[in-house]
């Protein structure tokens, strides 16, 4: 097991780390998406007159869609689609119809799910400058600065970043951290597991296969690690625990441990 893994395994089961970790992550109650009044008022009209074509495109300009349909990304990405395929925009229609306006609305205003709210969460955390380094929102200026720094911005301009300077290969992932002490670049991942099994899983997946992304040559001394949090550290026969016993070389730590890590290169 890699010894920052060790650290944070020994944080997660002798020290508040729920607490701590909150600083990090502060999940609140979910605010309900809202919708517009003009929405509203079009959605209404459509259902009530059974204008079915009119009603799916309407409902089709929120975030959240009111019925789980398998075609339904479909027809929000061809809109197209909608005029040609009348049968199944009447079937769509038959099920909204079914649950009733007061449901549609309660469907469609649901809160975003709380596991897409972490990588802004864990920026946040970084921009607040707890790691006590230049923060660079540019990459000229992250480029350009002799001092220990972490580079800000998107998830996509990281990973082009990461792709054209670093020798980043997993190109159809973005990263949540770009940083360089004492000359070394670092990048990862972070990760939330909230619970055992699933999808939860597959999350921890996603942040390995980042991790175990191969490095083009750069030039350049680049370290990739993966930031996990959550249950992963319970001791015990779960999957992510047997991963740490089994992968002593692999940077997997606690964001807790994150500075500790950085000013030990």
């Amino acid at each position: 097991m890699n010894i920052w893994t060790e650290m944070s395994i020994e944080f997660a089961n002798q020290r508040n780390y729920l607490d701590e970790l909150y600083k990090v992550y502060p999940i609140s109650p979910n605010l309900c998406r809202e919708i517009s009044r003009e929405s509203c008022q079009a959605i209404e009209n459509y259902f009530l007159t059974r204008n079915n074509v009119e009603l799916v495109k309407e409902l089709l300009k929120l975030d959240l869609f009111p019925i789980k349909d398998s075609y339904v990304p479909y027809l929000r990405k061809d809109k197209t689609a909608i005029e040609r395929n009348p049968n199944t925009v009447n079937r769509i229609a038959g099920n909204l119809y079914s649950m009733g306006l007061d449901v549609i609305f309660d469907r469609c205003s649901e809160p975003k799910e709380t596991n897409r709210q972490m990588g802004p969460m864990f920026k946040n955390w970084l921009k607040s400058g707890v790691l006590g380094c230049k923060i660079c929102e540019t990459e000229e200026s992250f480029m350009q600065t002799t001092e220990n720094a972490i580079f800000l911005a998107s998830d996509a301009k990281m990973k082009e970043f990461a792709i054209k300077y670093l020798g980043y290969t997993r190109i159809s992932k973005g990263l949540d951290l770009v940083a360089k002490f004492n000359n070394k670049y670092i990048i990862g991942e972070t990760k939330f597991i909230t619970d055992f099994g699933g999808h939860q899983n597959d999350q921890f997946d996603d942040a390995i296969a980042t991790l175990v992304s191969p490095i083009k040559n750069c030039g350049k001394e680049v370290i990739t690690i993966a930031i996990v949090d959550g249950v992963s550290y319970i001791k015990g026969k779960h999957k992510a625990y047997k991963y740490f016993l089994n992968n002593n070389e692999q940077v997997i730590l606690s964001a807790l441990v994150l500075r500790e890590f950085l000013y030990s290169l």
